[in-house]
């Protein structure tokens, strides 16, 4: 099982901020150090100082770390082009030394769109068709042969043929990610596309139903390569009853919902509950951390959590 740090800068975050937990994470050796990609704050929160680009901050972080893995959920297929996209990526993936993960998803949240002037498609099922086009083109590209040209004519994009550079520095290209509960088109792309299937923020009952119908539209498929399984889950542990407590009220959350939510309680719950998961498929969990000044908290999972793991 590997513990991978996952951040929602959206909230209020600096890049300093971020830098400092992916420095924490890796020096405390959890396997990666991932972020959202939104532009606006959701909830109460007041979303200062602002947000920051999920591919510049990888991008920074790639320059400033030396082995953890960095990578998004979900890069949201309505910001950019395919074709640019799949040059940035790119690059930040030389710029690791090939460390990048590439997840990607179809977009949702309408409303960060508007208010940075951002198209919507206005239909989800527009919205997953070009989601679908993108993941042709940017595996493509990626895919392509150096020296060889790369061309694509789709209902939403066309591509004239071009020299399909640059290449990522993993070869044929950086792991890509696929997620949520869809039940049917959601499993076929993963089962086309990916390389990891991920549930973000479901229960054990409905993760493991959402990894089932991913084996199944992996069998179906015919497909050989293998496919990593993963969650996410909001992160929120302590000491005792006072710290889990004083945790989950800096992030405004009730300690009961946490613990039927989330991965939340003393570090053997935490153990326990990632061991049901493993149980389920997960070879991976994304543990969500709010609050990104507390660097304590990732202290005690590398110490507490992760040992009990091995």
């Amino acid at each position: 099982m590997r513990l991978r740090i996952f951040l929602e800068p959206q909230q209020g975050a600096t890049y300093e901020d971020q830098l400092a937990v992916a420095r924490a994470a890796e020096d405390l050796g959890f396997d990666a150090l991932f972020r959202s990609d939104h532009y606006l704050r959701m909830g109460d929160s007041d979303g200062l100082p602002g947000p920051t680009d999920a591919w510049i901050t990888l991008a920074g972080l790639a320059r400033e770390t030396s082995r953890i893995r960095l990578g998004t959920l979900m890069t949201a297929a309505t910001f950019r082009y395919p074709g640019p996209l799949a040059i940035s990526v790119a690059q930040v993936d030389r710029m690791s030394g090939g460390r990048v993960d590439f997840g990607f998803g179809a977009g949702w949240y309408e409303q960060e769109h508007a208010s940075y002037g951002i198209p919507f498609p206005a239909t989800a099922r527009e919205r997953f068709d070009r989601y679908e086009e993108q993941l042709d083109i940017i595996t493509g590209l990626w895919s392509t042969p150096a020296g060889d040209t790369f061309k694509y004519e789709g209902k939403h994009y066309r591509l004239a043929e071009g020299p399909a550079l640059p290449k990522p520095q993993q070869g044929p290209r950086p792991p890509v990610l696929i997620g949520g509960t869809g039940p049917k088109r959601t499993p076929r792309l993963a089962a086309k596309f990916a390389d990891e299937y991920n549930v973000p923020f479901a229960s054990l009952e409905d993760t493991a139903a959402a990894f089932d119908r991913t084996r199944a539209a992996v069998s179906a498929s015919g497909r050989t390569a293998p496919m990593v399984y993963s969650a996410a889950q909001v992160l929120c542990v302590g000491r005792d009853e006072a710290e889990i407590t004083e945790r989950a009220d800096r992030i405004g959350r009730q300690v009961p919902e946490l613990r039927e939510n989330g991965l939340a309680g003393s570090p053997d719950e935490l153990v326990d509950k990632i061991g049901r998961f493993g149980e389920a498929g997960a070879e991976r969990v994304y543990l969500q951390m709010l609050d990104m000044s507390d660097l304590d908290h990732l202290e005690l999972v590398a110490s507490r959590v992760v040992p009990q793991l091995d």
